[in-house]
């Protein structure tokens, strides 16, 4: 093979030269944290009604395998597992987020590297160098292209898990540099979604996860057996960054091995809902108290998010399904203000019909007393951040202003880890148990790196 484009060679050798030993600590340690809060997401959302749909249909078309289903223990085939698998944990707008990319790798390269080491036989300690290695590649890319792919309607991570997913495949089946290239060049072949669900709803977003996964995975499988793609898969004037982020790159220095590990970035969510919303729900916290004295509230948003939770969110003041509200900005925030809360439960709640958001109630009286104003201003004061501005007036003229930068969960101001094994026991504990959900969390803290993927998977079933 001819001389490799210099930005995309430096992509396949991030992910061959990386080897358990050359993980720094931060960043093996954020795989682990990536590892549990992904797996709680996923056995807490198994038994939603779309996951289910996704396993039924599965089941009636997938190939037998060695890599087993989450919570049910169905066994499948590598790339079906990991299907349903990252639908679960993509599921309900709980599962983790990388801020400056705009997306939720953890869905895609937990699920992948761990049906993937299944298949293969291989120990944890593969299983988390693949995390890494995928988790890498995958948000690497998503930076490269944003925050043009969320302004331009794209969902990130619909079209970054492909690149993700190819990659841990890539890793875990030992490919050189130009078997890698050519895995990820036709995972661009597979890079597809849109966020307009976040207007008209669509239980779909729910798989954006698994379909991205899935066909990382057999994109890999393609460059195994020899089919090839375009090596400028990312550079070329047809390429991904070209043509779906309108942006050019040149320099490989963002696959550097230098570079810091972006999985020491790993955003934990506190708040089921579009983590665009979550500056504004910490800011909504503060006010609460005084929540009844509110007379109007002004909140400042960056372009891409306006897109998503604002504005452009054809439903964002009258949700009527449950990806509505969980996009709607004006919603959550008075979600937030009224302590309804935001998590696991408020949602569950309103999927189930038992909480009542309709036009009458206290949460939509609040909500439409709500305006958003676009404020580019803080795109470019705060890039690679979703932060939240917050003016609120009350009813006797006095005016209050939060501004948060860093909301819970992120990087900047981590959740504790009382609050995410909290959080792990909450999604677990209905469906394994107390005692198997400490064995499993256990097992993700401080298990036996050289225990086989297949004995851990097994502690995943309910």
């Amino acid at each position: 093979m001819g001389n490799l484009p210099p930005v995309e060679e430096a992509a396949a050798r991030l992910v061959t030269g990386l080897t358990f030993a050359t993980i720094p600590a931060d960043a093996l340690a954020g795989a682990r944290q990536l590892l549990q809060d992904q797996l709680a997401v996923q056995i807490g959302c198994a038994a939603l009604p779309w996951s289910r749909a996704i396993l039924d249909v599965t089941r009636a078309a997938c190939v037998p395998g060695t890599a087993h289903v989450t919570a049910t223990g169905d066994a499948m085939s590598a790339a079906d597992a990991a299907f349903v698998n990252a639908t679960f944990g993509h599921g309900f707008e709980y599962d983790d987020a990388h801020r400056a990319s705009s997306s939720h790798p953890g869905s895609c390269v937990v699920s992948a590297a761990l049906a993937v080491g299944e298949e293969l036989g291989l120990p944890m300690r593969d299983v988390l160098t693949g995390i890494v290695a995928g988790y890498e590649v995958y948000t690497r890319i998503g930076v490269l292209a944003a925050p043009t792919l969320l302004e331009r309607g794209f969902h990130p991570h619909g079209l970054l898990s492909a690149f993700g997913a190819a990659a841990v495949v890539a890793k875990l089946r030992g490919f050189d540099v130009p078997t890698t290239v050519h895995a990820l060049a036709i995972a661009l072949s597979h890079a597809s979604g849109t966020t307009e669900y976040t207007s008209s709803g669509g239980s779909v977003k729910r798989a954006h996860s698994g379909i991205g996964t899935r066909n990382g995975i057999r994109a890999a499988e393609l460059a195994a057996a020899g089919i090839t793609g375009p090596t400028t898969f990312l550079t070329g004037e047809k390429g991904f960054l070209r043509v779906f982020a309108g942006t050019e790159v040149s320099d490989a220095a963002a696959f550097g091995p230098d570079r810091p590990f972006e999985i020491t970035r790993v955003w934990v969510k506190p708040y089921c809902c579009c983590g665009i919303n979550h500056a504004y729900i910490d800011g909504a916290r503060r006010l609460s108290a005084k929540a009844a004295e509110i007379d109007s509230v002004l909140l400042g948003i960056q372009t891409g998010g306006d897109v998503v939770i604002g504005n452009r969110n054809a439903n964002a003041y009258a949700p009527k399904i449950i990806e509505h509200l969980q996009y709607s900005l004006p919603f959550q925030f008075a979600l937030a203000a009224l302590s309804h809360g935001n998590g696991f439960t408020t949602h569950h709640d309103y999927l189930a019909g038992r909480l009542d958001l309709g036009p009458s109630s206290a949460v939509a009286a609040l909500a439409r007393r709500v305006k958003i104003e676009v404020r580019p201003e803080l795109d470019r004061a705060y890039p690679g951040r979703w932060v939240g501005d917050i003016a609120v007036t009350y009813r006797d003229g006095t005016r209050e202003e939060v501004f948060v930068d860093n909301p819970v969960g992120t990087a900047e101001n981590p959740i504790s880890q009382a609050d995410l094994d909290a959080k792990f026991r909450d999604l677990t504990e209905a469906a394994l148990g107390p005692d198997r959900s400490a064995a499993l969390l256990r097992a993700v803290q401080e298990g036996d790196l050289g225990q086989p993927a297949a004995e851990f998977a097994a502690l995943l079933k309910a």
